[in-house]
């Protein structure tokens, strides 16, 4: 059985915009979600992006419960 494919820089991505979404910036007394510093329209600004939404619906699921997303 092969095994597959998988880009290890794309899986860095991920799983930096996965950590990203339980930190915060401080500027200015002011709390700040982390932003995406990929460059906008690159497949790692997407899986950065992919990484972050996953985070955010696992949290709002734990919050509210399985299947209460909508």
């Amino acid at each position: 059985m092969k095994k597959p494919v998988v880009n290890e820089k794309l899986v860095e991505c991920f799983e930096a915009g996965y950590d990203a979404f339980s930190r915060v910036a401080i500027r200015k007394k002011f709390h700040h979600q982390w932003a995406n510093p990929m460059k906008q329209g690159t497949t790692g600004h997407k899986e950065w992006q992919r990484g972050w939404n996953t985070a955010y619906f696992d949290n709002l699921e734990k919050l509210n419960g399985l299947r209460t997303r909508g």
